[in-house]
């Protein structure tokens, strides 16, 4: 395995990509197609830049942008310069974005224009004020002193992305290769804030060197190779979108063409003219393709792997992706951002049923272990949470010494607050977040497998489970169903049905068809809108 030894840092493997596939296709948006050797060129511009404007190793720069050339050029050009990288979600509101940006104690943010019809600097200004005279343009976020917006406009106090770089012209290439020299594997190179669905979010800080090493057995896993047309739909301020996308690409010499919101006409479309090869995804993506009505249209004949992950992918998904789509390799994986976004893969060659049903074994250099409330291992086949422990646990999150010694022992083991099970040969298969539980008369319900279950029914094409109040029980399940197009199937249908299929404790006593299901940018149904009642509805 080469990864932490042979590129040191991410810009070690940034200049290598650009000498090792210099004329290889690096990145395709639109009409722009650009070489590993010019990527390699404007990265280092935009480290240059940075490095002129103050930046210096271990500053927070953040990117809150989707996913775009810019935003490859922007990051890795920040990280380049020493920079620890702070993404920003795409679906944050302007206050959760200055909540971050000031915890993190950012310097410099990289931010896009107008995106799905938001203006994300006037969400910005509302929620941190107007500067007033003091070192940046925000007054709410004093540690903030520049913002650059990746647009050629940009409001009064704000920069544009070309003044941005132009103002890095007098700095060397020499400069910026010092300044990749004072890095080493263990310095910052992100900080990947959590999701914030069970409080704050908290900041995950993960090393150079824990990077390179995660993405490479990832990149061994999966088995991507150079030659590979990878549309990179998941968002890049997630680690499957930045880290198994852009990175996993710069060590392969694989091309990426970044897809900024996933419309499933614009993925058939990308996938037919690009020839993509490779699609990774939640399980939601790929079966909208399968079930679009005009997917026999469009020539999908280059796809050749797919890696998911999900508490629910169904069997039936597998098996049709690689009947109907003649997909080759099809795995699942899961990880979370304390573990440097990947715990357990499935390998190339396991059984259909271990793919759709696990999220596979440990990845090299892990161990994965399930205990009990308190703490004692589990045997094979019983339920308990997750924990994780080798070189991919993040070094504590950020400034927050308290809620790290809850997460890590001092045994190394995090705590993953997943609740799952190991068979025999090691596969984990997760049941649920240890929150999301709820309690039937004494039974214990995951509603993520029930949601598995319920995926077996024929006209059922997505479910989420939460658990409500019941006066005789305590709780029981609630199931929110997307129909199939088509499907006429009705709530007492769908009761019927799970009580033929599942222990009745596990049973939903009421059904409600939605339209969609609200998930956030990583793919995960946001149940607290279900629970709310602020969910999509029908």
């Amino acid at each position: 395995m080469r990864g932490d030894l042979e590129w040191g840092s991410i810009p070690g493997l940034v200049r290598s990509a650009a000498e090792r596939y210099g004329g290889t296709e690096a990145v395709v948006e639109g009409r722009t197609r650009i070489s590993y050797a010019e990527l390699g060129a404007r990265v280092e511009r935009a480290a240059a830049a940075c490095v002129a404007n103050g930046v210096r190793v271990g500053d927070r720069v953040a990117v809150w942008a989707p996913n775009t050339l810019d935003w490859i050029v922007s990051a890795l050009g920040a990280v380049s310069a020493g920079a620890v990288l702070v993404p920003l979600n795409t679906r944050f509101k302007g206050t959760e974005a200055a909540y971050v940006l000031e915890s993190s104690r950012a310097k410099l943010l990289f931010v896009t224009g107008t995106f799905l019809g938001t203006s994300y600097v006037a969400s910005l200004r509302r929620a941190a004020g107007q500067g007033s005279g003091g070192a940046g343009p925000l007054a709410g976020l004093p540690h903030l002193e520049q913002v650059v917006v990746l647009s050629d406009d940009a409001p009064q106090d704000f920069r544009t992305w070309k003044d941005f770089l132009a103002s890095g012209d007098g700095v060397g290439a020499e400069r910026v290769r010092a300044r990749e020299a004072e890095l080493s594997g263990d310095s910052r190179s992100d900080i990947v804030y959590t999701s914030g669905t069970t409080g704050r979010p908290k900041g995950a800080v993960i090393t150079h060197a824990q990077t390179l090493r995660a993405y490479e057995v990832w990149s061994d896993l999966a088995g991507l190779r150079q030659g590979d047309r990878y549309l990179i739909v998941n968002p890049f301020f997630h680690t499957f979108g930045y880290k198994a996308g852009v990175l996993a690409c710069l060590m392969r010499g694989a091309t990426m063409i970044p897809q900024p919101v996933f419309n499933v006409d614009t993925a058939l479309a990308n996938i037919a003219s690009e020839r993509i090869s490779v699609l990774p995804g939640p399980p939601t993506l790929h079966q909208s393709l399968l079930d679009h009505p005009s997917r026999d249209g469009y020539d999908l004949s280059a796809l050749r792997l797919v890696v998911t992950g999900a508490a629910v992918v169904p069997l039936q998904l597998v098996e049709r992706l690689k009947t109907e789509l003649g997909i080759g390799t099809v795995l699942t994986a899961y990880g979370l951002s304390e573990a440097s976004g990947i715990v357990t893969m499935c390998r190339r060659g396991d059984d259909a049923q271990v793919i759709a049903s696990t999220s596979g074994r440990a990845i090299p250099g892990t161990e994965v272990r399930v205990v009990g409330p308190s703490g004692q291992p589990l045997p094979p086949g019983s339920p308990g949470e997750v924990l994780v422990r080798g070189f991919n646990v993040m070094r504590g999150y950020f400034e927050d010494a308290d809620g790290t010694a809850k997460a890590i022992a001092e045994d190394g083991w995090l705590r993953t607050g997943d609740v799952g099970v190991l068979d025999e040969a090691g596969n984990l298969r997760i049941t649920d977040r240890i929150k999301d539980m709820f309690i039937v008369g004494g039974f214990n319900a995951y509603p993520a497998e029930i949601e598995q279950l319920l995926m077996l029914h024929p006209e059922v094409a997505d479910v989420a489970v939460i658990g409500v109040p019941d006066a005789r029980l305590g709780e029981v399940g609630k199931a929110f169903v997307v129909r199939r197009p088509g499907a006429v199937v009705t709530a007492d249908d769908i009761v019927a049905w799970s009580r033929r299929e599942m222990a009745n404790y596990k049973v939903p006593r009421s059904v409600e068809f939605v339209g969609e299901l609200p998930r956030n940018a990583s793919g995960k149904v946001v149940k607290g809108e279900l629970r709310s009642g602020k969910g999509p509805r029908q």
